[in-house]
């Protein structure tokens, strides 16, 4: 029946039809008609996507980028030593937080580890500017944040608020870094300080492509459906959330980015779910309408091949990466994923740049820290009614 559809009618099914079989009804002579609904693709007129102007972020990576990018890449293996004087970025605190709304206090965390990066994100939390309040603190003082919550909070009534949590610093650490032992360069897949070198420019050299892929991907969307006003259902919108992050680790993950790095711009994107999927399906629309219009097609020769270019980067087997990707149901996120990046490429090759200087290693929004530690208090357990009698 979507086949017969898409042959009859200009649709793009973006979901299977809501069809119940045990509730269809075969007559036993003449036609059988039956009826579904399916969510489809807006409709929509594409502008002229080629030579568009973008602006394209560049930068030169000096020995002090290669350094910072090295720590990062070493700290897990470190030795965590107490340290005198103030709180840094980089340190590791232990704190007692307390957590109010209204003035109120509704949870509090005690003996609570936290490493310090610009931005923090909890299990169910981000706090956006946690380095700049937390830096030049001494033990025995207390600074507050703001941390807003996401919406999958189990207390109605906190879901997507924004509480105040007050760090009280119990202790300060920081992370001695290992010398590059043979150990410690067999850790990574190379044998000399030399090869270390070049697998951190390699990682920065990707991270700053694929800075510049996503500015692009942002421009284009801008530029082709910054002006359209689709009504999203929130049923699709929540379906695609859980897809479009997974897709989005994805990228990360081969951008070079640490797994450290990974699972904090996730808690990010957790955190916004709804906003950042509303977002990426635009982007989806537009980018399969153009892969539609020039007829570009995923066989599945270029799935083995991506896989084995993944696989060559993380140094694992293709065979893994395969298993990985379908024990995570993950292979139609990776076709939907090259589909898209032949569109976005189509794009891109007939575009005209305006390169501008942007260090990746000097974001603004700086390095995302995680932790486990829950902000929110659970749900109040309703009372139970009095018993009769």
């Amino acid at each position: 029946s979507l086949e017969q559809l898409a042959d009859e009618q200009s649709i793009s099914p973006l979901s299977p039809p809501e069809l119940d079989p045990h509730g269809l009804e075969v007559p036993d002579a003449g036609p059988f008609i039956y009826e579904f609904d399916i969510e489809v693709r807006p409709e929509f007129d594409l502008p002229d996507y080629k030579s568009l102007t973008i602006r394209r972020p560049t930068h030169t990576f000096t020995d002090d980028d290669v350094a910072k990018t090295s720590r990062r890449f070493l700290e897990p293996l470190g030795k965590t030593e107490p340290k005198d004087g103030a709180v840094a970025v980089n340190d590791l605190i232990t704190a007692d937080v307390a957590i109010s709304r209204d003035g109120k206090e509704i949870n509090k965390l005690t003996d609570t580890k936290f490493k310090v990066e610009q931005r923090l994100a909890l299990d169910d939390g981000v706090c956006v500017n946690f380095g700049d309040t937390l830096s030049g603190a001494k033990i025995g003082d207390t600074r507050t944040v703001d941390i807003v919550l996401s919406q999958a909070v189990n207390n109605p009534d906190l879901k997507g608020q924004t509480v105040q949590a007050a760090f009280t610093i119990k202790s300060v650490a920081n992370v001695t870094l290992p010398e590059l032992t043979p150990d410690v360069l067999d850790a990574y897949g190379v044998r000399s300080p030399e090869q270390f070198d070049e697998l951190v420019r390699s990682r920065l050299d990707r991270q700053l492509e694929y800075n510049q892929r996503q500015t692009a991907r942002t421009q284009v969307l801008e530029k082709l459906a910054g002006a359209a006003n689709w009504d999203l259902p929130q049923d699709l919108l929540q379906r695609q959330a859980r897809r479009t992050l997974s897709r989005r680790v994805m990228e990360m993950r081969e951008a070079g980015l640490t797994d450290a790095q990974i699972r904090g711009r996730s808690r990010v994107l957790e955190n916004d779910a709804l906003k950042s999927t509303a977002s990426a399906l635009k982007e989806h629309f537009v980018l399969q309408k153009i892969a539609e219009v020039e007829k570009l097609e995923i066989e599945d020769a270029d799935i083995e091949a991506e896989i084995d270019a993944i696989a060559d980067r993380s140094g694992e087997s293709p065979r893994k990466v395969r298993a990985r990707l379908e024990r995570d149901d993950l292979i139609e996120a990776l076709a939907t994923e090259l589909l898209e990046r032949k569109a976005l490429d189509l794009v891109l090759n007939t575009a005209k740049y305006e390169d501008y200087e942007s260090n990746p290693l000097e974001d603004k929004a700086g390095e995302v820290a995680t932790s486990e530690a829950q902000v929110a208090p659970a749900a109040p357990t309703p009372l139970a009614e009095p018993a009769a009698g």
